[in-house]
């Protein structure tokens, strides 16, 4: 059996419910194989630092022991794929807004443009997962 080494997960957030569900997830993950946790934010505005402070207290309280927040700018599309390549991260653990149709084909989706881009597996939380199985 070969043994799949994450130890560094990447969380990109834009501090929607979506990204909150991913943080739940990208926690479990981490805190389960001891890996470090980035939480990824693409500023396209002003820095989000303050947030992502409360962001990161979170993913400690959730168990991990290795966090950090960082910003990049640019077009999240393409930025995040660009930045996890870039510090050789071994899995995004990113949130979705689950849009479809109209809505999607306007806007596009940055989870499945990380999804196509990255050169590491990436797993999508749908926003309104809630941890359980049904």
């Amino acid at each position: 059996m070969i043994e799949i080494p994450w130890k560094t997960v990447c969380c990109p957030v834009d501090l929607s419910d979506a990204s909150r569900a991913a943080l739940r997830v990208a926690s479990d993950v981490c805190r389960r194989l001891d890996a470090s946790l980035t939480l990824l934010h693409v500023q396209e505005g002003a820095p989000a630092a303050e947030r992502l402070a409360e962001w990161r207290a979170a993913a400690e309280a959730a168990g991990v022991k290795r966090v950090s927040a960082e910003e990049t700018g640019g077009d999240p599309e393409t930025a995040i794929a660009e930045w996890v390549d870039a510090h050789g991260v071994d899995l995004v653990v990113m949130g979705t807004h689950g849009r479809t149709g109209r809505t999607h084909a306007l806007v596009g989706s940055v989870a499945e443009s990380t999804v196509r881009r990255a050169r590491c597996p990436v797993m999508v939380v749908h926003d309104e997962w809630t941890g359980t199985l049904h």
